[in-house]
């Protein structure tokens, strides 16, 4: 597993300016335009968490996030696109070998899905009948394949449930074609994720492209990064998007900072000694919390390597971790927003779109509060809602 600073890092870094330079079409178009596509396959950015016998990075999750926090402070929806298919591919990891290169083999192959187990997945010989819609399918306007968790369904038609009585829930992955599309991503921030809804009737999806994700007796990849989970990958991903879009705002507002005199005022804003002081605690709380990640990612790939697993200590240092940046990068935007003065009120403004898309993030599963009451739960010794750990 690579540690340091690779050749997807310097890509991300690379096609930054042209993704900053396309966030006006991004947001007009609901989706990432097509040469910014093509851009970010030929750089392997949609590729960072495939096995490398699939050609793909395989990354540490820890190179991972900076990656995506990279692409946020540029544009957040082609951050959150490539986080939220770079989540899906860990499936590949579930998958027998030439079931994961018909998915992903193809060089522009991306796997999307919507959120929650939405469907039914009906079993018959040699596979499943689905039928279900899904909605919030991120980056599925580029994508090649999609999924959509389902709960089993018995040939007597009673749900199917494991050895503890609870349901049991597979993935069916299908051609993109076979679905139905629905355009309804009509937001206020995010815009540019084209994460619309899908629906398949009377699907026939075969067992080999059907898992259980985040089971680990049903891993099949022996790479430590696939005893990560999805959940892991998108929390973390998803509060470095958080962290990039305040990282770009705290650069707008220091740009700001040092040119405006505000009305009465005789001195810039930067020479105030409480905006310094407010700037420098700003900084120190976004740097703490990307540090935290780190650390946490680090530490539990430490864990994997020692003991092939995740403790569940490790797993609740993760998900503290994701839930504390996610509530800090939005406290950090809003107090920019603020400190920005009406100049960020304006359309256009550098400020106005990443404080949407601030809080579109802020608004989805995995920044939910009640994530430290499970964190809590944990630490005084009652059992966890592991669902999102």
């Amino acid at each position: 597993m690579r540690t340091s600073e690779g050749r997807e890092m310097a890509a991300a870094r690379r096609l930054a300016p042209m993704i900053a330079a396309a966030a006006g079409r991004i947001e007009r178009e609901r989706e990432l335009p097509a040469d910014l596509v093509d851009a970010l396959h030929e750089a392997g950015l949609f590729r960072l968490l495939l096995p490398k016998t699939l050609e793909g990075a395989e990354l540490a999750p820890a190179e991972f996030v900076r990656i995506i926090e990279t692409l946020a402070r540029a544009d957040a929806a082609t951050a959150w696109c490539v986080c939220q298919t770079a989540g899906c591919s860990l499936s590949a990891g579930y998958l027998a070998p030439g079931a994961a290169r018909e998915v992903f083999g193809p060089p522009r192959a991306v796997l999307a899905w919507g959120a929650g187990a939405a469907g039914k997945a009906e079993k018959v010989a040699g596979g499943y009948r689905v039928n279900g819609k899904w909605g919030f399918a991120s980056g599925s306007r580029h994508a090649t394949w999609l999924g959509g968790h389902c709960r089993v369904i018995l040939p007597d038609g009673s749900a199917a449930r494991d050895e503890t009585g609870a349901l049991i829930e597979r993935t069916m992955l299908f051609p993109r074609e076979l679905a139905r599309i629905e355009d309804n991503w009509h937001v206020i921030g995010l815009r540019g994720t084209g994460s619309d809804s899908y629906e398949v009737s009377d699907l026939f999806v075969p067992d080999h492209l059907t898992l259980s994700r985040d089971v680990n007796a049903e891993i099949l990849h022996p790479a430590p990064l696939y005893r990560f989970n999805t959940n892991h990958i998108y929390a973390c991903g998803f509060a470095s998007v958080a962290l990039g879009l305040a990282q770009a705002m705290m650069a707008d507002f220091l740009a700001l900072a040092v040119k405006k005199t505000p009305r009465e005022g005789q001195a810039r804003l930067a020479e105030s000694a409480s905006v310094q002081g407010e700037t420098g605690r700003l900084h120190a709380r976004l740097s703490a919390a990307r540090s935290f990640i780190a650390a946490s990612l680090a530490n539990g790939m430490d864990d994997i390597l020692t003991t092939g697993g995740l403790g569940l200590d490790q797993r609740m240092t993760i998900r503290a971790s994701a839930s504390h940046a996610l509530a800090e990068a939005r406290e950090v935007t809003v107090a920019l927003y603020h400190a920005a003065g009406v100049n960020a009120i304006f359309d256009g403004s550098p400020f106005e779109r990443r404080f949407r898309d601030s809080f579109a993030v802020s608004q989805q599963v995995q920044a939910r509060s009640n994530h430290f009451e499970t964190i809590g739960r944990h630490l005084l010794g009652l059992p966890p809602d592991l669902t999102f750990a």
